[in-house]
């Protein structure tokens, strides 16, 4: 398993607030608030794990891939309660389970949450026990009690692996611990179109955020973090907005920011991944002449086969509705990235290759 070493870059080497420090040699830059100098090849993710679904799930398929770093994307259990002695109980089961042992044994972990282990369907900042909750996930996760994400409201993230010129950021973001009550969409009888799985629709609300605004300014930031390659991950899908689902498009002035945030930090070489939706699916659009790419990879124990058959008109490719876990191969030396989704029995479903060259701005 590889040395991950964690180097605090807030409060602690810089002495500075949320910024990045360099060092008089370039190659012993910290390049986030947790940084391993081993490169990294091969991340693989999932979201939707439910343990009382199916105790196995994904995890044979996904220890055969060896990854490096593997992400849980959210969902990770379904505690969906206010008691933070059940949460508990849940996340113990998840963490005696035989296949997070061995991811745990083999490979780098991170995770990030989203609704159903933050505590309750669709939820956000009106969850009652959500400080009780984060704790309850920062213990489970194995946070340093030092560490800047134990200082902070919310579970968001930054980690760096690799020296210069392979170096991979991977950001991993919160959208429950700030995120405003959204308006939900009402349909009368017969009304709802075919295409609407879901049940929210675009809020014309420019008040309500979804990252909180300390938020958006350590993701400015960390933006500026020197990376050959870097991953945003989201719980909840960035791109493909159309479903009616929960997503980035309920609230599009927050989506628009992040497009020109990554626009103005000329974020090149950068990818999202998410999960939430019980399938699989690649995503693109373009801001302002960059391919922004979204690999969703969700179902870890269960899919949904009626949702992945909604309305996605920037999908690449197919979409893939039976268990799944993402994994993306970084070639370094051939200087492009290899998407992948995978199935139960470590088949690829889906791929998608991406040149370093493709991933600039124009």
């Amino acid at each position: 398993m590889m040395n991950y070493i964690l180097r605090m870059t807030v409060l602690g080497l810089c002495g500075l607030a949320m910024t990045a420090c360099v060092s008089p040699n370039s190659a012993d830059r910290i390049r986030s608030e947790n940084h391993s100098d081993g490169s990294i090849a091969r991340i693989a993710f999932g979201a939707c794990n439910n343990p009382r679904i199916d105790p196995v799930g994904m995890y044979p398929a996904i220890l055969g891939e060896q990854p490096d770093v593997f992400i849980f994307l959210g969902d990770n259990i379904y505690g969906d309660t206010q008691d933070m002695k059940v949460l508990q109980a849940k996340y113990a089961k998840f963490g005696a389970g035989a296949g997070y042992q061995k991811l745990q044994a083999t490979s780098q972990v991170l995770a990030t949450w989203d609704d159903h282990d933050f505590g309750t369907n669709d939820g956000g900042n009106n969850y009652p026990m959500r400080k009780e909750s984060e704790q309850i996930f920062l213990d489970f996760y194995k946070e340093p009690q030092d560490s800047i994400r134990r200082q902070r409201p919310g579970i968001y993230s930054a980690h760096t692996f690799g020296t210069a010129g392979e170096t991979c950021q991977i950001i991993l973001l919160d959208t429950r611990y700030f995120r405003d009550e959204l308006p939900k969409a009402r349909y009368e009888e017969g009304e709802k179109p075919k295409d609407i799985v879901g049940w929210y629709q675009p809020t014309q609300d420019t008040s309500l955020t979804l990252l909180g605004e300390a938020q958006w300014q350590w993701l400015e930031q960390q933006l500026q973090v020197p990376a050959d390659f870097r991953i945003i991950a989201s719980s909840i899908q960035m791109l493909s907005v159309e479903k009616g689902m929960e997503n980035w498009g309920n609230v599009p002035h927050e989506q628009q920011r992040l497009f020109r945030l990554l626009k103005e930090s000329n974020a090149k070489q950068t990818m999202v991944i998410s999960g939430d939706v019980h399938f699989a699916e690649l995503s693109k659009v373009d801001i302002g002449g960059y391919p922004l790419y979204d690999l969703t990879s969700s179902g870890m124990t269960h899919a949904n086969r009626n949702w992945a058959k909604a309305k996605n008109s920037i999908r690449v490719g197919k979409s893939f509705a039976q268990l799944n876990a993402g994994v993306i191969d970084i070639d370094w030396n051939a200087q492009q990235v290899v998407l992948r989704v995978i199935d139960q029995d470590g088949k690829t479903a889906l791929q998608h290759t991406i040149p370093f060259a493709e991933l600039q701005f124009k």
